[in-house]
């Protein structure tokens, strides 16, 4: 990386000066009325960067809400339970961070000071460069640059980075000495906090807001008009897979299937397999809907097929199935898009099914 960076203002002061003063300006004046920067804490910081890895800010917005409603602080979260805990997660997706903060929440509890040195930070779950950089620069005010999505885009431009990375996480890593020259020592919480900021709202993927940006004298992809060719990232081929789902609806209840390892552990959906009982009791699957949905690099087609069955509810099923009532469906942790789907098929065949249902009884 020192081939680029020798060849820019980067190493003269007054350029870097510059850069400083016109980005903590633009950012003193126009950063967003954000939740966690009111009244800011140590355990704010912590839950709002957990919850806005790869996620929009928009989405975290009622999730952070109700989080400090149910967990106001890091005694509040650790003494809660890992059910109580992905309940109020439900929907974020990713559910491994929620189960890393309810962890690191236990290790806080027996601090007497939080640890400033980042590479602490490093060793609590779920944190790693990005997010020890952030907390210790925002919360503990140690000069650590953060390098996310948006840093990366802004330097790329900024410096025109010809060099075509690997992905997105390399790109992190080799432009983190970059963010890290022109860190603002005095202030890093808040640099750190108006990089991020223009990557998100000036410095745009597709259509930048050029004529806005406060170091646009600066940019060199800026000036040149050129800005859409960076940061130049291969593009991963995107995997696809199918799944079968089965919508089982007996009475006042709905099958749905727990996983009890793994990341989806603890989280309810609609099975992908039906629990051991008589076949003859079942009818044949039939195609109800399909759907989609997409976690991480991986597309997935999940076809959801409609079994009527005989099978009672007070049968016993086997370990990971259970017949959830419609009337406790908010009481349970079901993946966000299951929940929607849930809720879509059953306003849309839940009359038909029902009526079925009464004439098969009466035959």
């Amino acid at each position: 990386m020192q081939y680029y960076i020798q060849s820019s203002w980067i190493n003269s002061d007054s350029p870097k000066g510059d850069f400083r003063k016109n980005l903590l300006s633009w950012f003193d004046q126009q950063q967003r009325d954000l939740p966690w920067r009111k009244n800011p804490s140590l355990y704010k910081t912590v839950v709002s960067e957990f919850m806005l890895q790869q996620t929009r800010v928009s989405t975290v917005l009622p999730y952070f809400a109700n989080w400090l409603h149910l967990f106001p602080d890091f005694h509040a979260l650790a003494s809660a339970s890992e059910k109580s805990v992905l309940k109020a997660w439900e929907g974020l997706g990713y559910y491994t961070r929620a189960r890393n903060l309810h962890k690191l929440a236990q290790v806080a509890e027996n601090w007497k000071e939080p640890p400033a040195c980042i590479e602490e930070w490093k060793k609590l779950p779920g944190v790693g460069p990005y997010i020890s950089a952030a907390v210790t620069s925002i919360s503990l005010n140690q000069p650590n640059a953060v390098c996310d999505g948006n840093v990366v885009r802004v330097l790329s431009r900024l410096f025109s980075v010809s060099e075509v990375f690997r992905d997105g996480a390399t790109a992190q890593k080799k432009i983190l000495p970059v963010a890290q020259k022109l860190l603002c020592k005095d202030r890093p919480g808040d640099f750190n906090q108006a990089m991020m900021e223009l990557g998100a709202t000036v410095c745009h993927r597709r259509s930048p807001h050029c004529t806005l940006c406060p170091v646009i004298s600066l940019c060199k992809s800026g000036s040149q008009g050129d800005f859409s060719q960076y940061p130049k990232i291969q593009r991963k081929e995107k995997k696809k897979r199918q799944i079968k789902r089965y919508w089982v609806e007996q009475d006042d209840s709905i099958l749905l299937h727990v996983s009890d390892a793994g990341r989806m552990r603890g989280i309810y959906e609609l099975p992908s397999s039906l629990p051991d009982w008589p076949n003859q009791h079942s009818s044949k699957p039939e195609l109800m809907i399909n759907k989609k949905r997409t976690i991480g690099n991986v597309d997935y087609l999940e076809n959801i097929y409609l079994i009527r069955t005989k099978i009672s509810t007070s049968q016993s099923l086997t370990v990971g199935y259970e017949w959830v009532k419609w009337s406790d469906l908010n009481n349970f942790t079901i993946s966000g898009p299951h929940r929607k789907w849930i809720r879509e098929i059953r306003e849309l065949a839940f009359p038909q099914i029902r009526e079925d249902q009464r004439n098969k009884r009466q035959e």
